[in-house]
């Protein structure tokens, strides 16, 4: 008994009993809805094995939508116990639990993945290629990222949630003050996700240099391409940091090492500084993509070419480099001496002003344009002011001297939500939308979507904006209550309504999909909106190899002007294509890193080393493998073009 003790959880609530029912509930009907429909071969063959990079990038897309859900909840229950003064729904742990997984699930396991999901299905695509540059790679890089998250995503039932905070301050994330087991949770799982996402980076860094279509200059790739470009170039510079910072953290837990300790040599800042050195370039992996589908959007919708191609390119590159020149800000209230916080305030507000220039860019795109207001546009639209209105508080925050007001209040949590929010959220919600028909052969419905949009908006605004003025009246966040007196409570009220309605919004998404997938027409054309890259050149839904015939590039619009001008995009005739096979390797290490992880956080050391030879093995097996893929012979190719009308309707 003494073995399991130390898997129970240390606050348990009826919240989280209801939970382990719930995920009961849940496994046992997926088993037996696979097995009475007969679909575990399938879900075998067709999902956990595929190495395509579009199946990869739709099971990205369900994990991301999958933990939407999941910090959502969370951030509903927070909002609820904020609602009204010295409120009794959660307790003072149970909370800290909640808002440290909630930023966590939110920034790493549902921003992320949304935006590897895009980056899987369209970058190929957008480049002309048939595959990524490693495809078995890329099967590795999303299992492991899954597995990550599902052994984050246990510890509220097996254990104990992390409790010391998204960034997870030590010396509150070391055994003194965080003697359960939450935090091992948190270093380790984000570490074995951790590992995934770099694999990606690397992965599409290659395949972005070295597979686009004869003629696709680098100054000819698409936006959102390029913004997968740069992202992956900051993906491998940062998280090799956060891997060496989560991995010093493990030992100091488990090993009782130094490395964060205030005693005996150790430093907690140097926590701090490993910490914000990847976590502020993560926030610009997860923007510069975002920016990169509303460049793909904004002309679109609004028939003009992307005013300002050159600037936006340089913006971007700009603001990759100085990502990594402004961490500081986010302790100038720590104890930096002032020339060094005079430094970082100075480049917090520099990185400003390539950001001002894409605004200006896509609204100078939509000047004098004919805008369509679909529901991808209507969440373009709807970002620039909202995204605009928080990167002017982040102006406010850059003032180091100021931001001894700001920094532990609301106002911050108001800033950062109307950053990534509108930056992020609205980006995924709308580029899903619009690339939507391509991945699953039909349009989401309009009129509930746009019902999703107003409410996600409304929402929004009612939620945050009180925070910037409870927090200017000093408000304090990571606080569970407040007294009467305080007089915060009529505008915590109205944040937890504008909860309650984005809660509303993500019900609406939910239902759009099933009422679209119960009533919404096949007969999706291969290019629904009008578009203009290469990626809607391609047939509805892809095939296994997106390109018959590799396209001939010679224009940044290449699919526009082959539509419109004339232009020929695919010359020469079929020829056997090359693809790789699938394999279950990549699934089947991912649990064993699985296995691993779940052993280190509970110091199993027999099973950890099983897991960790089980690691090597496949890494051997992998190795020495003979596995030379499959060709697709032209009579498959032209039987698979025939179905679609041929290659050629675009010349």
């Amino acid at each position: 008994m003494g073995f399991f003790s130390r898997f129970l959880i240390p606050n348990p609530s009826p919240v989280i009993y209801s939970s382990m029912v719930a995920i009961g509930v849940t496994v046992l009907l997926i088993i037996v809805g696979l097995t009475h429909f007969k679909k575990w071969f399938y879900l075998w063959s067709g999902w956990l094995t595929t190495v395509d990079h579009k199946r990869i990038g739709i099971m990205y897309l369900i994990s991301a939508l999958l933990m939407l859900f999941r910090g959502g909840v969370d951030a509903v229950m927070m909002r609820a116990q904020l609602a009204v003064p010295d409120n009794k729904l959660l307790d003072s742990q149970h909370y800290n639990e909640i808002f440290s997984t909630h930023g966590v699930v939110m920034i790493l396991f549902m921003a992320m993945p949304y935006i590897m999901a895009l980056m899987n299905f369209v970058v190929p695509l957008q480049i002309g290629a048939r595959d990524v540059a490693f495809p078995r790679l890329n099967a590795i890089s999303f299992w492991l990222f899954f597995m990550g998250a599902m052994l984050f995503n246990i510890s509220f039932v097996i254990g104990g949630s992390p409790d010391a905070g998204w960034s997870s301050y030590f010396p509150l994330a070391g055994n003194e003050f965080s003697p359960h087991v939450g935090t091992n949770y948190y270093m380790i799982g984000i570490q074995i996700a951790g590992i995934g996402t770099l694999m990606t980076g690397i992965n599409f860094l290659t395949t972005i240099l070295k597979m686009r279509a004869p003629g696709m200059t680098l100054m000819k790739m698409p936006m959102f391409t390029w913004s997968a470009l740069v992202t992956s170039i900051i993906i491998i510079f940062a998280f090799p940091v956060l891997t060496v910072a989560l991995i010093m953290g493990t030992m100091d837990r488990l090993f009782a090492t130094k490395f964060f300790t205030m005693t005996e040599g150790g430093m907690d800042m140097l926590w701090a500084n490993l910490f914000w050195v990847w976590g502020h370039p993560e926030v610009y992996i997860l923007i510069l993509p975002a920016f990169g589908l509303f460049s793909e959007i904004i002309p679109t919708f609004s028939r003009r070419n992307l005013y300002g191609y050159r600037s936006m390119v340089a913006s971007m590159v700009f603001i990759s480099i100085y990502s990594f020149f402004v961490w500081t800000h986010h302790f100038f209230t720590m104890g930096q001496a002032a020339y060094v916080n005079s430094i970082f305030s100075i480049t917090t507000m520099v990185i400003a002003i390539p950001t001002g220039i894409k605004i200006f860019n896509w609204l100078f795109t939509m000047w004098k344009g004919r805008i369509r207001f679909t529901v991808p546009m209507l969440y373009s639209i709807g970002f620039i002011p909202l995204f605009t209105i928080g990167g002017v508080t982040g102006v406010m925050l850059a003032m180091s001297a100021a931001d001894y007001q700001y920094h532990n209040t609301m106002f911050l949590v108001a800033h950062f939500h109307n950053v990534i929010i509108p930056g992020v959220v609205f980006a995924v919600l709308g580029a899903g939308t619009y690339y939507w028909p391509k991945m699953f052969g039909f349009m989401l419905n309009e009129r509930i979507g746009k019902w999703a949009f107003w409410f996600l908006t409304i929402g929004f605004c009612l939620a945050f904006f009180p925070m910037y003025i409870t927090g200017l009246d000093g408000q304090a966040r990571r606080i569970y209550t407040y007294s009467e007196s305080t007089g915060f409570g009529p505008l915590n009220m109205i944040s937890f309504i504008g909860a309650t309605l984005m809660a509303i919004s993500f019900v609406l998404i939910v239902y759009t999909i099933y009422y679209s997938i119960r009533h919404a027409p096949r007969d999706v054309s291969d290019d629904p909106w009008d578009a203009r890259s290469l990626e809607w050149a391609t047939h509805n839904p892809v095939p296994e190899y997106n390109f018959a015939i590799i396209p001939q590039v010679n224009s940044r619009e290449t699919f526009w002007d082959a539509k419109y001008k004339g232009h020929e995009l695919f010359k020469g005739d079929y020829e056997k294509i090359h693809m790789p096979n699938n394999s279950g390797v990549p699934f089947i290490m991912s649990c064993i890193f699985f296995v691993f992880g779940f052993a280190l956080v509970f110091s199993i050391w027999f099973l950890a080393i099983i897991g960790l030879i089980g690691i090597f093995v496949c890494m051997a097996h992998r190795s020495f493998e003979i596995d030379h893929g499959h060709y697709i012979s032209v009579e498959e190719i032209k039987e698979t073009e025939a179905k679609f009308g041929g290659v050629n309707k675009w010349k």
